[in-house]
């Protein structure tokens, strides 16, 4: 080592957080003393008080798995120049960085390149570094941006690191005409005058090639994208940048994947290219360590590889123990008070935190860096492979299972091989057929069987035994886009709930893991609590009818005003809510962002997750099977920035004429139905004079407030309006429940 310093690269930080937990305790208390009203009083009551009972029964355990993930509040804190002082550059450990793309539609390319931009001119030395770009879609058009893009990196690249840039994903750079007022050197100015103008020459370039006004030269590299079909087509694999040897300040290598795809051939979505690219990677460069991020997540943080290096080579234990260094989801350009509620700002503090104190993070899918030996399915045991075995884990190529076989050893072999002699073998296990009879997507890389194939994965390593950590640096590492309006916000929500499900109704389901594997308990609850998204619907869906039932029937299913226990339910709702307020207050968010994130709540628990449900009900039945839908990308790469108004508009919740919005519609009608009935009088006689009260009207009446978008969507028009046809669905809904309840 270049420096003995034995100060510590990252300090592990402990947060009491006690008043929290007396909340959460009181809350605790509140829940269960509903339930023992509920149970003291069965023998007065019918359905409805059954269904009550369950719905809260199933809260409160959710409440105490809620507890036990947020119990062991831990943070660490990096020191990126203590590394430095302590590890020489040449003895940093190589980096691979993965891209992974799917649509050139959904996914602009302005956005990868943007991304891969930002790779490329992290502050780590470049011949440590290279990247590697995924297309899915096997579009000419990402192919031709990439080649463009490493053009300009020829420029930005140093400039970046000439100037020191902060944010080095050009779009977010120059989103002004100001030049930044830290420098003022006439050189700077110059250079920055000069680095704008070919970034603006660089977008009408890829915008000029997405109207398709300037035809690619289909005689050169572009041939090979002549006559495919996105999901018919051999593996393409360019080398788009290749560093030149003994420069180290030149540029990291750049290599542009598709993937072989056939129609008969399962490909595995996301999972499947995330392991071709482990696999070739492999063969190239077979770092130690790879980072992988959507196509969104540009890396905000120049500094983010060495924030990662602190993690993973801060002690020897830390080598032994810990296999991922996750950095959290954090989104640029995000609309004024989380209006879509799918920021997750405090589930990342609270929940990320708080499950960092048991055995780690999950993986989340992206802005992570993964020791490749781990990701090869080594347990901190350490065991070995034979050569057999070997062949049977990782495949028939002699050459991958060599490069395997000396990652497992931990042997960093230098990334200088010719490219020319491996190009057979990295077309070989970029293949469609290349993972039968292997362990691939079971037991090595990224696991197959859902579509949150990175929950499953970081299930899998934390069931070999494995610890995480989520590092969050001052300045956010990634920044990324989230999906605005209803039906892309709820197909993302969709897809989440239902890959959970299937890991959880699945042999890899996290209980199976704390018996027979090496997943602590309370880490299971933390798995469960995530896992049981979809299946919150159902209590959630079914207690949101109960006020409306009530009104409708004149029942009540809350106490009544004479009875103490009239209280329990008014000191719940307020203890939850200031607990809730709290923790968005603390986290630097407005009680706008809360209500916000309340109503998206109720509204995706209804909707999304509801259908994640059915979605799952008919796979297992045999009737269909579960898709990977990917959600359309809604950044703008321009560098303007758009009105107050604009913003505003972006706001709004947007409709379209999917079978999702019929329930939410659906529970919003029966809700205004009840209260008309209530209001005008036209509620049936109560029995035993104990008829609904000011609890169930004011239930209802927070659930029409929850569903506020919604009823603003049955008088809207355009996208900005709840379709005929989901209205006149919900509306035979609605009146075959009031007749089901009225009879």
């Amino acid at each position: 080592m270049a420096n003995s310093n034995s100060s510590p690269l990252y300090e592990r930080l402990e947060h009491k957080n006690t008043m929290h937990k007396v909340m959460e305790f009181i809350i605790l208390f509140l829940l269960l003393s509903l339930l023992v009203y509920r149970l003291l009083s069965f023998s007065n009551h019918g359905f409805a008080w059954l269904v009550a009972f369950l719905c809260e029964l199933w809260f409160t355990l959710y409440w105490v798995i809620t507890i036990s993930s947020k119990w062991s509040f831990v943070e660490y804190k990096t020191y990126p120049d203590r590394l430095l002082q302590r590890v020489a550059e040449h003895e940093l450990p190589p980096v691979d960085m993965f891209v992974t793309t799917a649509d050139s539609e959904l996914e602009p390319p302005i956005i990868t390149l943007n991304t891969v931009l930002s790779l490329l001119a992290v502050d780590y030395p470049t011949d440590k570094l290279a990247c590697y770009v995924s297309d899915d879609g096997c579009s000419p058009l990402t192919f031709y941006s990439l080649v463009e893009a490493s053009k300009f990196a020829e420029l930005w690249v140093p400039f970046c690191k000439k100037y020191n840039v902060q944010v080095r994903a050009p779009f977010r750079y120059f989103n002004n005409d100001a030049i930044p007022s830290s420098k003022n050197s006439g050189e700077f100015k110059q250079e920055w005058k000069t680095m704008k103008d070919e970034y603006m020459k660089l977008n009408r370039k890829i915008e000029d090639a997405v109207g398709k006004s300037i035809p690619f030269d289909l005689s050169e590299d572009f041939s090979l994208f002549s006559n495919i079909e996105r999901n018919n087509h051999p593996t393409i694999i360019k080398v788009v940048l290749d560093k030149e040897e003994g420069h180290s300040n030149g540029l990291p290598r750049l290599v542009y994947i598709s993937r072989e795809k056939r129609p008969k051939h399962p490909h595995h979505s996301k999972a499947g290219a995330m392991n071709v690219l482990t696999r070739v990677s492999g063969l190239m460069t077979n770092a130690p360590l790879m980072l992988n991020v959507d196509c969104d997540m540009f890396a905000n943080n120049p500094s983010v590889v060495l924030h990662a290096m602190c993690i993973l080579l801060g002690s020897n234990e830390n080598q032994n123990e810990i296999a991922f260094a996750q950095f959290p989801q954090i989104f640029y350009d995000g609309l004024k008070d989380d209006p879509f509620g799918n920021q997750m700002a405090v589930i990342w503090k609270y929940l990320g935190h708080g499950i960092q104190g048991i055995q780690g993070v999950f993986y989340a899918g992206t802005g992570c860096f993964h020791r490749r030996q781990v990701i090869y399915g080594l347990s901190p045991n350490n065991g070995k492979l034979g050569n057999q075995e070997l062949l049977k884990t990782f495949g028939n190529s002699k050459e991958l299972t060599n490069s395997a076989a000396d990652a497992l050893r931990g042997e960093t072999k230098c990334p200088s091989m010719l490219l020319k002699s491996i190009e057979a073998a990295a077309y070989q296990v970029a293949s469609c057929e290349y993972e039968y009879g292997t362990n691939w997507g079971r037991k090595v890389g990224w696991m197959y069987g859902s579509t949150t194939e990175d929950i499953l994965t970081g299930l899998s390593i934390h069931n070999r035994g494995w610890k995480s950590i989520i590092c969050t640096p001052d300045q956010p590492a990634f920044l990324g886009c989230t999906p605005t309006g209803g039906p892309a916000s709820m197909t993302q929500q969709k897809r989440w709930a239902t890959g959970l499900l299937e890991v959880l109704l699945s042999k890899n389901c996290p209980i199976f893991g704390t018996v027979f594997a090496h997943l602590q308990f309370r880490q299971c609850l933390a798995y469960l609590w995530i896992f049981t998204w979809g299946l919150r619907s159902l209590p959630e869906t079914c207690y949101a009818a109960l006020p409306a039932y009530s009104i409708i029937t004149n029942t009540h299913i809350f106490p009544k005003g004479q009875e103490l226990a009239y209280y329990i339910p008014i000191a719940l709702f307020v203890t939850t809510n200031i607990y809730n307020i709290s923790q968005y207050i603390q986290s630097g968010l407005s009680i706008r962002a809360w209500w916000n994130n309340q109503k998206m709540g109720r509204i995706t628990a209804m909707s999304a997750w509801l259908f994640g449900v059915f979605g799952i009900v008919l796979k297992l039945s045999g009737i269909s099977e579960t898709v990977f839908e990917v959600t359309k990308k809604d950044q703008s790469s321009s560098t303007e920035k758009g009105t107050e108004e604009e913003d505003t508009e972006a706001g709004r919740f947007t409709f379209d004429k999917s079978p999702m919005f019929v329930p939410p519609t659906t529970v919003l009608l029966l809700h205004l139905t009840a209260l008309a009935s209530a209001l005008f009088g036209l509620q049936p006689p109560a029995h035993d004079g104990l008829g609904s009260g000011r609890l169930e009207v004011a239930g209802s009446v927070c659930l029409v407030l929850c569903l506020w978008p919604f009823l603003k969507g049955l008088f809207g028009s355009g996208k900005y309006g709840i379709p005929l046809s989901t209205i006149f669905k919900s509306a035979g809904l609605t009146l075959m429940f009031c007749t089901l309840c009225r009879s």
